[in-house]
């Protein structure tokens, strides 16, 4: 049966109970199938004596739009359901006040990973995430911690900060789920009309069209972020933008001046005030 703890003191006495190995499934809800496959990643990699731990907390000191954070669906009970059907043994749903001091003065702040990409567009997302992370890894204590690779440059910096801080946790990263057009699952797409979401596979299209010049031994980078722009933008609807397109190294996610080694093509699209990422992988 799952276990549902509010408070900090609560999920870690309970923890504590529970048989190791323990692996962590940090979200913040709206759980879909691409979080269900996370939660199965888990399950197999504890096996059926381990313990499996879902965070569900929309975090708030990662947006850096009001809007966006009073927008973001939370159907709790719902979550929790699908948890308990994919055999999660903690779920731990902390609200706001018990995670943050209202004097909280300490965040968690990378210096190289976030300068391009989502960190450039979004100040201070990133030592938002960072800081929810350190602190649910600290709370749980889970041997291991589950992400979704669909979130690259997240996944990234998270990587970074258990090096650099020597935490304790093994960082597991689970391929992007997609539907059979391609669009990569999101939380976000919920909020898509049904306009929105039939052109959104236009996304991963452009990147892959881009992606095939490869194929030519093509090298400038520019040549392959202007192949994306040009099928991003083909007969958009009115409400679609780019927020940005990069072309970055797959290790420093730092722009490159020549593709010679592994690469990753990151964009974040509007759809309206919906945001979507997603990327595609270049191998030269």
């Amino acid at each position: 049966m799952l276990q549902r703890h509010a408070t900090v003191a609560d999920v870690r006495s309970a923890l504590k109970k529970l048989p190791s190995p323990q692996a962590l499934v940090p979200t913040m809800g709206a759980l879909h199938e691409g979080h269900l496959e996370l939660l199965r990643a888990a399950r197999k990699k504890v096996g059926p004596e381990g313990t499996v731990v879902v965070s569900i907390f929309v975090n708030p000191i990662q947006f850096d739009r009001a809007e966006d954070l009073e927008n973001y669906p939370q159907p709790l009970e719902e979550d929790l359901a699908l948890c308990e059907q994919e055999g999660v043994d903690v779920a731990f749903i902390p609200k706001a006040g018990s995670l943050y001091q209202k004097d909280h003065s300490v965040i968690v702040t990378d210096s190289l990973l976030s300068r391009h990409l989502c960190g450039a567009t979004r100040p201070g997302h990133f030592d938002g995430v960072l800081t929810i992370v350190l602190k649910l890894f600290n709370i749980c204590q889970s041997d291991y911690a589950i992400f979704g690779k669909k979130d690259f440059q997240q996944l990234a910096l998270i990587h970074r900060m258990v090096r650099d801080l020597d935490v304790p946790v093994e960082i597991i990263g689970h391929p992007t789920v997609r539907e059979n057009d391609g669009v990569a699952l999101s939380s976000r797409n919920r909020k898509l009309t049904a306009e929105q979401r039939a052109d959104a596979p236009r996304i991963q299209r452009a990147l892959a069209a881009a992606r095939d010049l490869v194929t030519t031994g093509e090298q400038n980078p520019q040549t392959y972020i202007e192949a994306a722009r040009h099928h991003l933008l083909k007969e958009k609807p009115e409400d679609f933008s780019i927020d940005y397109l990069e072309l970055v190294d797959h290790l420093t996610l730092q722009p490159i001046s020549k593709l010679t080694a592994p690469a990753t093509l990151a964009t974040a699209c509007f759809y309206g005030a919906v945001r979507l990422i997603d990327h595609i992988e270049i191998y030269p």
